[in-house]
C-alpha cells in the first residue's frame, strides 16, 4: 500500500471514528468534568442515588479504557468497560487501526449526562452524553491531525458481576 492511500484510508477511519465516536484515549492528563442532570423519573422503575452513582461510575471508567485501547491499539482492555455490540465495534476499530499503522488519541473534556430510561427489570440504564472532547490521529508516532469534537451519544448500561458496562454505544447524527 503506498503512503497516498494509507493516509487516505487513515482519514476515512479518523471521520467514521467521529460520527461513532467509540473510544476517548489520552491527549492530556486532565480529567474531565462531569454534570449528571436530576434524575426524577426514568421509567417504571425509580432509579436509586446508589444505582445512578455505579453507572455514571461505570460510563466513565468505559470512557477511559476506550481511551487506553484506542491509544494503544489492544483489545484486551475494553473488557474493563464494555460488553456486547459495543466491546465488537471498538475491537473492530482497534484492529482497523492495526492494518492501518495508526493510532488514535482523545481526551475528553466535559460530559453533560442525562439518565433517560431504567428499566423495569433492573438490567439497563439508557443515558444520553453531551460531551466535548479532542481527538488526534497518530501515524506511526507522528500527529497528522487534530480536532475539537462537540456530539451527543447514547449509551445503554447493564450490570456485570462486578461493575456496569456499556452494552451499546453511538452518536447521534448531527
Amino acid at each position: 500500500m503506498n503512503l497516498t492511500s494509507k493516509a487516505t484510508r487513515a482519514r476515512k477511519l479518523l471521520l467514521l471514528m467521529s460520527s461513532f465516536l467509540l473510544a476517548i484515549p489520552t491527549l492530556g492528563s486532565e480529567e474531565p468534568t462531569v454534570r449528571v442532570e436530576p434524575t426524577d423519573s426514568v421509567g417504571p422503575r425509580a432509579l436509586e442515588k446508589q444505582t445512578e452513582d455505579a453507572v455514571v461510575r461505570g460510563y466513565l471508567q468505559a470512557w477511559q479504557t476506550m481511551r487506553q485501547a484506542l491509544a494503544e491499539n489492544r483489545t484486551d482492555s475494553l473488557d474493563k468497560g464494555f460488553v456486547g455490540v459495543a466491546k465488537q465495534r471498538l475491537a473492530d476499530t482497534v484492529q482497523d487501526q492495526q492494518k492501518l499503522g495508526i493510532r488514535t488519541r482523545y481526551q475528553d473534556h466535559s460530559h453533560h449526562l442525562t439518565l433517560l430510561f431504567y428499566s423495569p427489570e433492573g438490567l439497563s440504564v439508557q443515558l444520553a452524553d453531551n460531551v466535548d472532547f479532542d481527538v488526534q490521529l497518530v501515524d506511526h508516532g507522528e500527529v497528522k491531525a487534530t480536532e475539537r469534537v462537540h456530539t451527543r451519544y447514547i449509551a445503554v448500561m447493564t450490570p456485570t458481576e462486578v461493575r456496569w458496562q456499556v452494552r451499546f454505544f453511538q452518536a447521534e447524527p448531527q
